[in-house]
């Protein structure tokens, strides 16, 4: 029976989190070491290829949760509009819990080393098309065709992203609120009409 990776998910953790608050660049291997708690060995056995694959399970990871709480949400909520409203809460309630300190993790990293590392890349474009294919399955539930509920869901997830990096900068989760309630209101109109 293989051994249990007990400190992998630790390691991935503390990339998340360190990624999200300073930057790949701005965090070392160190950092994640001690924040993890794991032994740096650990590190190194499960990350052999160094701080460029464990930006790609950080990555991996905030996708996978990003997905699963708008899975959630898509699951809780009547329209693709409420959909994106309470995630805008969400996002602009963690903002100010963060004192406006986190940002996306997947958004920040990529920033960072796409396109030359094509793993983080990949790993992006994964993360956001999870993203992208909740809201255009929402999409289409509220009566979008495919090819319309596709455009609406990048064009979302573009404004959304693009919000908590200005939400950041302003110190506010107004931007959020305030794209969220742009983007619902023309959700509203397109999948109404």
């Amino acid at each position: 029976m293989p051994a249990v990776p007990r400190h992998r998910k630790p390691i991935v953790d503390a990339a998340v989190a360190l990624f999200r608050q300073q930057g790949y660049a701005g965090t070392g291997v160190n950092d994640i070491v001690d924040a993890s708690g794991a032994p740096k060995g650990s590190l190194y056995h499960y990350f052999p290829a160094g701080k460029a694959s464990i930006a790609v399970a950080a990555v991996e990871e905030a996708g996978r949760r990003v997905a699963e709480t708008m899975g959630a949400l898509a699951n809780e909520t009547r329209s693709t509009a409420d959909l994106l409203r309470a995630h805008a809460r969400l996002l602009a309630g963690w903002m100010l819990q963060s004192r406006f300190g986190d940002g996306c993790p997947i958004t920040t990293v990529l920033l960072e080393l796409a396109p030359r590392e094509r793993g983080v890349a990949e790993a992006g474009r994964k993360a956001y098309a999870a993203r992208i294919g909740v809201l255009r399955s929402k999409l289409v539930a509220d009566g979008a065709s495919p090819a319309s509920a596709e455009r609406l869901a990048v064009l979302c997830v573009s404004a959304l992203q693009g919000a908590l990096i200005q939400a950041r900068a302003e110190r506010s989760g107004t931007p959020i609120l305030t794209t969220a309630d742009e983007l619902a209101k023309l959700l509203e109109a397109t999948t109404t009409s």
